[in-house]
């Protein structure tokens, strides 16, 4: 059985769960925190990041390749479309969330989240490049009402892990949600996808994993 590694504080430890749920595949969890610094863990991820997964052949790291993994061994499960063309165009946007929207919006995440603080410049970089890629995402996302049209797709779930986080950060250290700012609604698109049991669960499992960290 897959293991997957990591914490439910993580938006691409969820993203992954998230779909082992939503395509019924069957995994375990194992708590696996951060930083990741001893020898065994770092052998099966070696930038330290989370999540990793283990298989029966091997382990793996980096959540877009667990999903092209998990894509080609349960080829039943119709995680990308047959159809060659409409299959990169899902890649497209999940690789356009996560390059041009998430790399940038991370940097202001240790302010946004987590306590600290960041610099005049770095606030100015991340805006005008999230401005310039909001525009950008807006002319591949169809959001009718998902992001590749009227069927949910692998997209919507790094959809729903991702656009959140960026709303809310620049939202946070900016003064201004650049998503909403923009023109894509992302609190509105991610209303029915919240309704899906596997987010369902992804969500109460990140809030009592909180709860925890909370109360220890």
């Amino acid at each position: 059985m897959i293991q997957l590694h990591g914490i439910a504080l993580s938006n691409y430890y969820n993203k992954v769960k998230f779909a082992l749920l939503e395509y019924g595949i069957a995994f375990e969890e194992v708590h696996t925190g951060l930083p990741i610094e001893d020898e065994a863990t770092l052998v099966c991820s070696p930038a330290g990041k989370i999540p990793f997964i283990h298989t029966e052949q091997g382990t793996l790291c980096e959540s877009e390749v667990i999903i092209e993994y998990l894509a080609q061994r349960f080829p039943e499960k119709g995680i990308f479309p047959a159809d060659a063309f409409q299959a990169a165009k899902l890649r497209e946007l999940i690789t356009f969330v996560e390059l041009h929207l998430e790399l940038p919006a991370r940097d202001l995440y240790k302010q946004a989240f987590f306590g600290g603080t960041v610099t005049d410049e770095t606030k100015a970089r991340v805006e005008t490049l999230l401005v310039k890629h909001i525009k950008g995402f807006k002319q591949l996302a169809k959001f009718a009402p998902y992001l590749a049209g009227d069927t949910f797709t692998i997209a919507d779930i790094v959809g729903y892990t991702i656009l959140p986080a960026v709303g809310m950060a620049t939202q946070a250290v900016l003064g201004r949600d650049l998503l909403l700012e923009g023109g894509v609604d992302w609190k509105s698109y991610i209303k029915p996808i919240a309704e899906r049991p596997a987010v369902r669960r992804v969500m109460d499992d990140r809030k009592a994993y909180v709860a925890a960290m909370q109360g220890s």
